[in-house]
């Protein structure tokens, strides 16, 4: 006797292929989100360290920087790019949270790093010497990675990002 109810399952090779579709799609969707954004690379003695980062370029996003952030994940951090190397200075106001600063020339060579700078400070923080970027991370992340005056890093592209005026 024959039944006249339909069959609603594909054959197992049809349903495997589909299956591997769905995994091969799946992974290309997360490897792009996971590397969609901004990276620099801090090349320091001790091994590279990656940073995905957050561009600061118009004046207003420089002028927030990281204020009322109250965490910022190991791995990230915030690039300001400027149109031309100078003396910076930076402060921690409406900031609650401890960052290093790196203040980097146009070479892509660090200027200075001022370290576990203090929450809610209102002093300013002097590049001592000209810089061009300036990238800010958790505090104690340069200690934590080895990073040092005069190491040099691999900035993201820049091309059709508009700079900031100084």
């Amino acid at each position: 006797m024959q039944s006249n109810r339909l069959q609603t399952r594909e054959p197992r090779p049809a349903r495997l292929a589909a299956l591997l579709a769905s995994l091969a799609l799946f992974s290309l969707v997360a490897c792009s989100r996971a590397s969609s954004g901004p990276v620099v690379t801090v090349h320091a003695a001790s091994g590279d360290a990656v940073v995905s980062v957050e561009l600061a370029v118009s004046r207003d996003s420089q002028a927030r920087g990281l204020m009322y952030r109250t965490e910022l994940a190991e791995s990230a951090g915030m690039l300001f790019v400027f149109d031309a190397e100078q003396e910076r200075s930076f402060w921690m106001s409406n900031t609650p949270i401890s960052l290093d600063i790196l203040y980097i020339r146009s070479d892509a060579t660090i200027v200075s790093i001022a370290s576990r700078t203090t929450p809610y400070s209102e002093k300013t923080i002097p590049s001592r010497g000209p810089a061009r970027y300036v990238l800010e991370v958790p505090g104690g992340w340069a200690e934590r990675h080895g990073v040092k005056p005069g190491d040099r890093l691999t900035l993201p592209s820049l091309d059709g990002v508009a700079k900031a005026g100084d």
